[in-house]
């Protein structure tokens, strides 16, 4: 009796550029910028190398365009967050973590092995939503150049604590648990947003950090 075989469903190139982005995106989480090798990808879309390369030619390409993807679910997420933030009180901990998770899931790594390699992002405003909603919680007359050079620090602080921060806390001090642990840091983070844009005490801080010595402008001690 001869075997009936379906035949394989083409994919259209969108479909497959977004699998292999979605593939090359998981090992990143899983293992770093070093596992993301275009055979490693291939395997996980069922496709050969060749295949990957016709979509993205070679893997400095690919990891390129992974990064822009990186920060395409970045705006995404970013923008799903804000369509109710100021409605749910602009809590500032909830923009920061959302920050942060996209770094820790290796686009910190990512994003500091393709710049030390020479590869420069023109850029695109990603942050400009957070920026104007960050703004609108500001005392009339502020500088918006001035709430955007507080959004870039913290954008820069988010990208470099998944490779950086467990070091950087040790240097100051720190050492075990309150040195591994990012989310002091992040509340941290948070509350010195908070005072250098100057918002009203209780205005853009999560419930956690009410009370705490931000309010008063005094940086809260970390645990340990």
């Amino acid at each position: 009796m001869p075997v009936v075989t379906t035949p394989r469903a083409r994919r259209t190139p969108e479909e497959a550029r977004r699998l292999i982005l979605d593939a090359a995106a998981s090992l990143l989480g899983e293992s770093g910028v070093a596992a993301v090798q275009m055979r490693a990808v291939a395997a996980r879309v069922g496709m050969t190398d060749a295949g990957v390369a016709h979509h993205f030619g070679n893997r400095e390409k690919l990891l390129a365009e992974l990064l822009r993807h990186g920060g395409r679910r970045l705006r995404d997420a970013l923008r799903e967050l804000l369509a109710s933030w100021l409605d749910r009180g602009a809590d500032l901990l909830e923009l920061v973590e959302a920050l942060h998770g996209l770094y820790r899931n290796g686009y910190g790594e990512l994003a500091v092995a393709l710049h030390a390699a020479g590869w420069h992002d023109p850029g695109s405003g990603m942050l400009d939503p957070v920026v104007d909603a960050l703004h609108r919680l500001r005392p009339p007359g502020c500088s918006v150049d001035d709430t955007r050079l507080a959004v870039a620090a913290l954008h820069q602080a988010m990208a470099t604590e998944a490779l950086y921060g467990s070091d950087f806390r040790r240097s100051s001090g720190l050492t075990g648990a309150a040195a591994d642990d990012s989310t002091a840091q992040v509340r941290w983070w948070a509350r010195q947003l908070h005072l250098a844009l100057g918002l009203r005490p209780g205005t853009g801080l999560d419930r956690r950090d009410q009370g705490s010595p931000a309010g008063s402008g005094h940086p809260a001690r970390a645990p340990g």
